[in-house]
């Protein structure tokens, strides 16, 4: 199947010597997989909560920033904040993200959450594999369906600035964050969840009957608040649950909802 292209992201481009320096100290992952392929990794506050997720991409010597549209000009004043007087420099480029299922163009890199969310690659405006098809080459690709089979959040849907836990929102799993390459912004908060704690709320995926917007409270049988439903595709969902509720009758607002807390 083409790709096609995602016109909700955009990119950086970070040159200097410093730049993997940089990055190191910074974002929830090991930039040194970069010689790997793409990294995908999040920036915290100092208080261990999400602010922002994005693609690391290696690129010639320098390293792309993919991320979010709604998120690019909060992520670009957080890192000139701490950018300080690190060799780096940090400039918006005009490259375009694809992405698709199937056999990978040249060039492309697999997606590093789930191998089920396909390949990436990034070039000027008009090229890529599908260009000569049309903008809806790939329109069958329902990617909240893929997203909810698998538990894997979305940028201001599921995650959410200044209140998601990487951990609580599946990090680990999807490949987000390494407990190993010591320190970053958010890491003695994140640290302590994952070896001291027992993670008692997070998302997972769950069973629906019938459908409720985007951020509906899920309550139990006795009105107590279980947690949120977010995206849903299939007759299934991913939410976000408070583990010691999430049993019996659920329902958010006109649908039912069905939980098995102990597996995304």
């Amino acid at each position: 199947m083409p790709g096609e292209r995602a016109p909700d992201r955009r990119l950086f481009r970070l040159t200097g010597e410093d730049t993997r320096d940089f990055l190191q100290g910074l974002v929830s992952n090991d930039v040194g997989r970069l010689d790997q392929g793409v990294v995908y990794a999040a920036l915290l506050t100092p208080q261990g909560k999400y602010l922002a997720d994005f693609f690391l991409v290696p690129d010639a010597g320098d390293v792309l920033l993919d991320t979010h549209a709604s998120l690019a000009e909060g992520l670009l004043r957080r890192l000139n904040m701490y950018r300080l007087r690190a060799k780096v420099q940090i400039h918006e480029t005009d490259l375009q993200v694809r992405r698709g299922l199937g056999e990978a163009p040249a060039g492309a890199f697999a997606d590093p959450r789930h191998p089920a969310l396909g390949w990436r690659s990034y070039g000027a405006s008009g090229a890529g594999p599908d260009a000569a098809a049309g903008p809806d080459a790939a329109a069958a690709i329902d990617w909240d369906a893929i997203r909810v089979a698998h538990c894997i959040p979305e940028t201001g849907v599921e995650l959410i600035p200044d209140d998601t836990f990487l951990l609580e929102a599946g990090f680990e799993r999807l490949h987000g964050v390494d407990f190993r390459k010591g320190c970053y912004v958010g890491q003695e908060v994140t640290a302590r969840m994952k070896h001291k704690t027992e993670l008692r709320k997070g998302l997972r995926r769950v069973r629906v009957e019938g459908a409720a917007p985007v951020g509906t409270e899920i309550v139990t049988e006795s009105g107590k608040t279980a947690g949120t439903l977010y995206t849903q595709s299939g007759g299934q969902g991913i939410a976000y649950l408070r583990f010691d509720r999430a049993e019996g009758g659920l329902t958010a607002g006109a649908a039912r909802v069905f939980a098995a807390p102990d597996q995304p």
